[in-house]
């Protein structure tokens, strides 16, 4: 995940975690809970920790290769946090990154490794928590709707705000707009819908798909993408809800390569979203956002 924000440095530390399971997802996705030994870990949910790859023997020669082909280090990769801190472990979860070809520069470096050749026992070192993409203390003085609007990996820090504010802000409503490419890529898939079955009157999934066709007999499952008509249909609130938006975005790479053809970068999930939430009226001051290049 990256970050447009100061993020406060209190509570960021370096510590060694055991992977105590890997749960898989969906087939580019996995989950790694964390053994940390300390049971009163501080953090936020929505939060992210981060992996830095030079602790890895294996990924040796691929760094050596990108850090002499960029000219400069390789830093620690930040991913969001799938627990919330009320849980009694701590999670992470991972889509592992692809090289397209003209539109990615490099290939991907740490995120094939942690999805597909993490093992049960293996030793990790991490550094945490920070970010401020998460919930402030005082939400219910500042709205009674919590619309989260995610896309594939943009679930994960959402995910954890939303178990957290079930938890703890007991008069907070949550609408959750999640859009994937096939049914069998979303993210927490079971779990949301669970969340959804046992507090029916607080929370609202609905998922859209991209690439194929809803699958029958599946309630709040569209076909298409999340834009401006879906919205509207379940914030019937756009003054006064609030939003936290994640999911991909114009990155550095894709800047660099429209300003070499002299046009302008074409808009990803989250920009595309931002207009849609615009023009249904929800004013930017209560859209937090957070995207992924």
């Amino acid at each position: 995940m990256t970050t447009s924000e100061p993020t406060g440095r209190k509570r960021i530390k370096e510590m060694e975690v055991m992977v105590a399971d890997v749960i898989v997802e969906t087939p580019d996705t996995a989950t790694l809970v964390l053994f940390t030994g300390n049971d009163r870990l501080e953090y936020k949910a929505g939060h992210f920790l981060t992996i830095d790859p030079h602790q890895f023997e294996s990924l040796e020669r691929f760094i050596t290769f990108f850090e002499d082909s960029k000219g400069k280090k390789e830093p620690p990769r930040a991913y969001s946090m799938a627990s919330a801190p009320h849980e009694k472990y701590l999670a992470i979860t991972i889509k592992e990154e692809r090289y397209v070809s003209g539109l990615t520069k490099y290939p991907p470096l740490l995120s094939p490794l942690l999805v597909k050749r993490t093992v049960r026992g293996m030793r990790l070192s991490i550094t945490g928590f920070t970010g401020p993409y998460t919930l402030p203390d005082d939400i219910e003085a500042q709205t009674d709707h919590l619309v989260h609007v995610c896309a594939g990996s943009g679930s994960v820090p959402n995910f954890a705000m939303l178990k957290h504010g079930l938890l703890n802000h007991p008069k907070l409503k949550h609408t959750f707009l999640y859009s994937n490419k096939t049914w069998d890529d979303i993210i927490f898939r079971d779990e949301l819908l669970a969340l959804e079955r046992q507090h029916s009157d607080r929370v609202r999934i609905v998922n859209t798909l991209t690439r194929e066709e809803p699958p029958l007999n599946v309630a709040n499952v569209r076909r298409g993408r999340i834009d401006a008509k879906l919205l509207g249909e379940f914030i019937p609130d756009p003054a006064t809800c609030i939003v936290y938006a994640c999911g991909p975005a114009i990155g550095p790479f894709d800047r660099k390569a429209a300003k070499e053809k002299g046009v302008e970068p074409a808009p990803r999930f989250l920009e595309s979203v931002l207009g849609a939430l615009e023009t249904i009226g929800v004013p930017d001051k209560r859209v937090k956002r957070e995207s992924y290049g």
